[in-house]
């Protein structure tokens, strides 16, 4: 595994792509991903059985002999997937930028260009960066309760094929989910740390947002070794825009409203029996209460050759 220090290039790959993320929703399973890491230098080996579900999938691409990495075609919830299988092994992460956000690969200056993130990936420079897990699921970017998480289905509704009648939908149901839409009541517990908490919107972060002009959603470290929690206890049209312009304009975290805490652990207590959670864009029903851990260096990526010294 030399090619993962940095001390030699990476050879043979596993490829998977996941046709349901974002851009390539949008057009189909692109063919161009295998031609690109072939240009690159790469021996690309073909997945098991590309007809599994994807974690599985993952695990049989991630299981091959002989391979230096694995290759993710897809978006932040397609890479979180891929972390649940990778965390904690020896098979470094390659990403090919496919997806609507692509935060992950943003925040480690991967380039969005298929050629040219084939070419960072041929490169074989690893970069340890955390994780977070929430009841045993991983995530790499954020954990998000609240509004974000019950819009999300809105989104996939039109993912593939928007609309504006799904624009006019989106934006209706948007609106009822503000204030004065009912609340999540819990109780947040975090060392010494225990006290009561109701809110609209609750994200945890792994590191920290930038708080800088222009920088939306960017996170300024990936290896802080600990969690940034953000707490709004209600979110109006008003405050929601006030918070789209502070991100803009770099000038967001004293917004009124906003509680931000940092922690390596800690839990969410409910009377409800289960919450709706959004890891990196993908929702999931847990069972509570929601008990979080930072897992600091546990995942290997494959970043261009200045961000692995970062």
């Amino acid at each position: 595994m030399e090619g993962v220090t940095g001390e030699a290039r990476i050879r043979s790959v596993a490829l998977v792509t996941n046709a349901a993320s974002g851009s390539l929703a949008e057009r189909g399973l692109d063919p161009a991903a295998p031609a690109a890491l072939a240009a690159a230098g790469l021996a690309v080996r073909a997945e098991p059985d590309p007809s599994r579900p994807l974690q599985a999938r993952l695990r049989a691409a991630a299981s091959l002999p002989g391979i230096d990495a694995l290759v993710v075609a897809g978006g932040d919830g397609t890479l979180a997937c891929a972390a649940q299988v990778l965390a904690g092994g020896g098979v470094a992460l390659g990403i090919l930028p496919a997806g609507t956000m692509n935060l992950l690969a943003r925040d480690l200056g991967i380039p969005l260009d298929l050629e040219a993130a084939a070419a960072v990936i041929a490169d074989g420079r690893a970069r340890a960066v955390d994780l977070g897990e929430v009841n045993g699921h991983v995530f790499a970017i954020n954990s998000v309760l609240g509004m974000p998480a019950r819009m999300a289905r809105y989104r996939e509704a039109e993912r593939g094929h928007p609309s504006l009648a799904g624009l006019v939908r989106f934006l209706a149901a948007l609106l009822r989910n503000l204030d004065p839409a009912p609340r999540i009541t819990a109780r947040l517990t975090c060392g010494d740390m225990s006290r009561r908490i109701r809110f609209h919107t609750f994200a945890a972060v792994v590191g920290d947002y930038r708080e800088e002009v222009g920088e939306v959603l960017s996170r300024a470290e990936v290896d802080r070794g600990r969690f940034t929690l953000y707490l709004l206890a209600r979110l109006s049209a008003r405050r929601l825009l006030r918070l789209g312009l502070g991100f803009v304009a770099g000038a967001w975290r004293a917004l009124p409203d906003l509680d931000r805490h940092e922690a390596t652990t800690f839990a969410l207590l409910t009377r409800r029996r289960s919450l709706r959670v959004m890891n990196d864009g993908e929702v999931i029903l847990l069972r509570t209460p929601l008990i979080y851990r930072i897992r600091p260096g546990a995942l290997r990526v494959l970043v261009p050759a200045d961000e692995a010294r970062a």
